[in-house]
């Protein structure tokens, strides 16, 4: 063989193993992530409170007669819990509606951010009569849309919408939907960062960016997470009235509305700055715990706030929800099951109770849980100002006790606007980032282990 065949040959060696030590770097850093967001999503929506299952609940609230009935349909397996809390609120604050959840069973559901909802009714009761038909179905974003679990749930709404009522499809709800065939030949928006892949799924929906909400006919479908609430106030508006709406949206101070305010919105996209997304979600560990402490009155979107702004959406934190009993009520009627105060620490670096404006309102049980943790309550809405949206003072502590960058993106992840925030904090997350390039520096070791076994094998080669 001649020189110049026996150097191609070694250069296409050495390309070999440059490209299988690549691939063997890449997918080491893949696998780091992916294990990384198998942990978030885990905590995000965390098996129920040991022992839950086994518990006697109390019965659901009678349906009153003469209101218009609002149904929010959950998942078994996990809803977003603003999509679910938010529109949940804004029908409940409606003296002519009633609202009740529903899920397939009547078993404790997780929601994202670690909290977990007792449905008060089945799919099966509306379908038997048991409970009134609803004029409305909420559908919220949920673990898995389009997947056998839930063609119970699909078909449920279909059938509800077939006898008349509007459907309210909240962020990625829209999905659900799309799945069930509802949206075919229609229009129909949802949270900015799916659309993509849902034109490529569900080609035959015309699907809108930019927008708060679309109708078209009986069905409402709404951008990110917390329009929700505005894709309600619509329905409200459209069923029970203008006035309705605007007292119970002057009440809520989302940032903007007015009942003729604008449906568009910033069209938003994938940029550098929501890197910190990818870095909480990917490398969770060595997170602190959060502690979320629940009174019995909490509003609704309160509560939502602290579920997506401490766990859910910014992957930040874990979180646990903490309670004077097994259950919280709302101040709307909401069964949330929590952890007992008689328990331990459950390895909390801090204790934060939003809803509440001063420690009177945390109560007894709660302070000594507290108090035996060796933890502050934090109140969020002690900062709170007139006029404010639940969201907003929970991103500024989250700012304050994270980083600005984070707080920032979950907003953005959240579909809420945040250019009147004015965060204070640190630049960056740091923890993620350092682990992130401890991945990268051990995956480049992973690649380059196949290199340095090879040469240590030819040097150790007796030579004839």
């Amino acid at each position: 063989m001649s020189s110049e065949a026996r150097k191609g040959r070694r250069a296409v060696r050495r390309i070999g193993w440059v490209l299988l030590g690549t691939a063997l770097s890449a997918a080491s850093f893949a696998g780091i992530a992916f294990a990384g967001v198998s942990a978030s999503m885990a905590d995000s929506f965390a098996a129920a409170p040991r022992g839950s299952d086994a518990r006697a609940w109390p019965a659901a609230r009678p349906v009153p007669d003469g209101r218009i009935t609002v149904a929010v349909a959950v998942s078994n397996a996990g809803s977003v819990a603003t999509d679910v809390l938010a529109p949940y609120q804004v029908f409940a604050e409606s003296r002519k509606m009633f609202v009740y959840t529903v899920a397939a069973e009547r078993r404790v559901s997780p929601l994202s951010g670690g909290a977990h909802l007792l449905p008060d009714h089945t799919l099966a009761e509306v379908e038997n009569g048991i409970v009134p038909e609803p004029d409305v179905v909420v559908v919220p974003a949920v673990t898995d849309p389009a997947g056998a679990g839930e063609e119970h749930v699909r078909r449920w709404i279909v059938e509800r919408h077939r006898r008349g009522a509007r459907i309210l499809g909240v962020c990625a709800g829209s999905e659900l939907l799309a799945a069930s065939g509802l949206l075919d030949h229609r229009d129909a928006t949802s949270f900015w960062s799916n659309i993509g892949s849902l034109e490529r799924n569900y080609p035959h929906v015309d699907w809108k960016r930019g927008q708060r909400y679309v109708e078209d006919g009986r069905v409402t479908t709404t951008a990110g997470v917390t329009s929700g609430t505005v894709g309600a106030l619509r329905v409200v508006e459209e069923l029970a009235g203008r006035a309705e709406a605007t007292r119970i949206g002057t009440g809520l101070s989302y940032p903007g509305w007015t009942p003729d305010g604008p449906t568009e919105i910033p069209a938003n996209h994938l940029a550098l700055g929501d890197l910190p997304y990818a870095l909480n979600a990917a490398f969770p560990w060595l997170r602190p715990t959060t502690a979320i402490g629940l009174v019995d009155g909490v509003e609704e979107i309160d509560a939502a706030a602290a579920f997506e702004g401490y766990g859910g959406v910014s992957f930040a934190t874990r979180t646990v929800m903490i309670g004077a009993g097994d259950t919280v009520t709302t101040r709307h009627g909401l069964v949330l099951v929590t952890r007992p105060a008689q328990g331990g620490a459950h390895g909390a670096d801090r204790f934060v109770v939003p809803g509440v404006k001063d420690t009177s309102g945390i109560g007894s049980a709660l302070r000594g849980w507290a108090r035996r943790s060796g933890l502050t309550a934090e109140l969020p809405d002690g900062g709170r100002r007139s006029g404010e949206f639940g969201f907003d003072p929970v991103l500024r502590h989250l700012a304050e006790h994270s980083d600005r960058r984070t707080a920032l993106v979950t907003a953005k992840f959240s579909e809420y606007p945040s250019a009147h925030l004015e965060p204070r904090g640190a630049s960056w997350p740091w923890r993620p980032t350092v682990l992130a390039a401890a991945a990268v520096v051990l995956s480049v070791g992973v690649g380059l282990a196949p290199t340095a076994v090879r040469r240590t094998v030819r040097r150790r080669r007796p030579t004839a």
